[in-house]
């Protein structure tokens, strides 16, 4: 999700598709088999708006299912959807499958909502009878050891064919609609796996000293998500600040006061204070550096942290990360914090699937309002930002040593879904997600990001079944509720998913 120009475009899912049925019906019912056909073109081309899709055609026999098997490994597809159009025997698409290994889902659409009873020939029932075989379907799949995945619901046609004889306009029926948004969220949740597995994760200088949380075995992270992470040295970023021209930092100036606006002293924090000149020149010319570094690096995702000896010039250099990081994040590139590459993964899924991904922890708790602040002090997700962002000079990164600019911002009022990634005991990556609300409710002015979320039970109620999930202490914060589309996500790259 970027309003920027991208510096990475996400990768495009690539999705199979074939619909299926019996090749006895072709010549007994004249026009079935095109008008079968006709449906998986229009599906093929609803589905187009969101991925290459590849429709093999009919699948009718299990001959032809062998072929498809072959033709859709072929096509390299992440997730193929099996068009229940009419009835077909199971053993048609078992073989599709077995050859095939992405996962499956099955789509029980019906054209119309109620069949002419007066005037319906066994043709017109045939074209409307995609539920009949579904169980067959699940029953050998079960038994074969595949997992599948079925929506049901309304085809959605907004004309009715020539050959119908009845009303197939339908794409305002609400099982038209929910059964529409259901496969969006599929073939969007095809394309995290598909972009993970061809990511580069930056990961430069270290965790921060003692957050055990967030420590993790790179292998493991590659391991279950397919990302590559490259270790990298504050040298490497040392090394790209030395090649920064005057025209760069112009032009990250630019970038600057488009995206942000510059804040005064705080009207009650000391160590908040209006950026000097300097300190907007320094950030700019090291984000400048951090573009070079992710460029040159071939980078997708950052993870970060680095404290540097006291008045090193290291120190110097990490005291102005804040400002390029969140630059970064509206272009793409999820940058993390303290070093949290679990919560990158975390920012970099919500990003792929357009709803942002902002860098959050638990600030505090209004008990007023019964309200969660979540934020940080950067980076933060500009493209779901509420109004624009304002930068504070900060005379110290509490915790942390240096000085630089920070971002104080809010996210957008409205729906949204927080997603943790964590790890278990045994090794496991696991995500959490919870859905909320972003209220307009009050926000400190201290230089650093703040959402209220008010969650659908009390902060105490809410914070004893977050914690008993042992989640990492830092999430991702999106625009929505993604809860089901996350656990899409979660379910295609075969890792454990907990809404909240």
């Amino acid at each position: 999700m970027s309003i920027y120009p991208a510096i990475k475009a996400s990768l495009k899912p690539r999705i199979g598709l074939y619909s299926v049925g019996l090749r006895a019906y072709w010549e007994q019912f004249p026009g079935l088999k095109e008008r079968l056909e006709e449906y998986g073109r229009f599906i093929e081309h609803q589905m187009a708006a969101w991925a290459d899709v590849y429709y093999y055609g009919l699948v009718d026999t299990e001959g032809e299912g062998r072929k498809a098997g072959d033709w859709l490994n072929e096509r390299q597809v992440d997730l193929v959807f099996c068009h229940a159009a009419t009835y077909s025997t199971s053993s048609t698409v078992l073989p599709v499958h077995q050859i095939c290994k992405a996962p499956v889902v099955f789509l029980n659409l019906q054209p119309t909502a109620r069949l002419n009873y007066e005037q319906s020939t066994t043709g017109e029932w045939l074209a409307h009878c995609g539920a009949c075989p579904v169980p067959e379907f699940a029953n050998v799949f079960n038994r074969a050891g595949i997992p599948f995945r079925v929506v049901n619901g309304m085809l959605g046609l907004d004309y009715t064919p020539a050959i119908s004889l009845t009303n197939e306009v339908t794409h305002e029926r609400r099982e038209a609609v929910r059964a529409w948004r259901e496969i969006e969220e599929w073939v969007r949740s095809a394309g995290v796996p598909r972009t993970l597995q061809h990511s580069r994760f930056g990961f430069l200088g270290n965790t921060y000293s003692g957050m055990l949380d967030m420590y993790s075995d790179f292998t493991m992270i590659s391991a279950q998500t397919g990302l590559h992470v490259e270790v990298l040295e504050m040298c490497d970023l040392d090394r790209m600040l030395r090649e920064v021209t005057a025209q760069d930092v112009k032009r990250k100036l630019g970038e600057l006061h488009d995206m942000f606006q510059i804040s005064g002293d705080s009207p009650s924090d000391p160590i908040a204070k209006k950026p000097t000149e300097e300190q907007l020149e320094w950030s700019c010319r090291v984000a400048a550096a951090q573009e070079k570094l992710v460029r040159a690096y071939d980078l997708d995702a950052l993870s970060y942290y680095y404290h540097g000896a006291p008045s090193g010039e290291y120190e110097k250099l990490q005291g102005g990360f804040i400002v390029g990081h969140s630059l970064l994040t509206a272009r793409g590139i999820p940058c993390s914090g303290e070093g949290d590459l679990k919560t990158a993964v975390a920012m970099k899924i919500s990003d792929i699937l357009g709803v942002g991904g902002s860098f959050s922890e638990i600030v505090v708790v209004d008990y007023i309002d019964e309200t969660i602040l979540l934020g940080h002090d950067g980076p933060f997700h500009i493209a779901i930002s509420e109004g624009k962002p304002v930068l504070r000079g900060m005379g110290l990164y509490h915790g942390k040593q240096g000085t630089g600019v920070s971002v104080e911002a809010k996210v957008k009022t409205g729906a949204i879904t927080t997603l943790n990634v964590t790890q278990t005991g045994d090794g496991k990556l696991k995500l959490i997600s919870s859905e909320g609300e972003s209220t307009n409710g009050p926000i400190m002015k201290i230089g650093n990001t703040q959402t209220p979320v008010k969650f659908r039970e009390h902060p105490d109620a809410y914070m004893s079944r977050w914690f008993a999930e042992a989640p990492t202490h830092h999430c991702a914060m999106s625009i929505g509720h993604n809860a089901s589309q996350f656990q899409k996500v979660a379910e295609l790259m075969k890792l454990k998913h907990v809404v909240l």
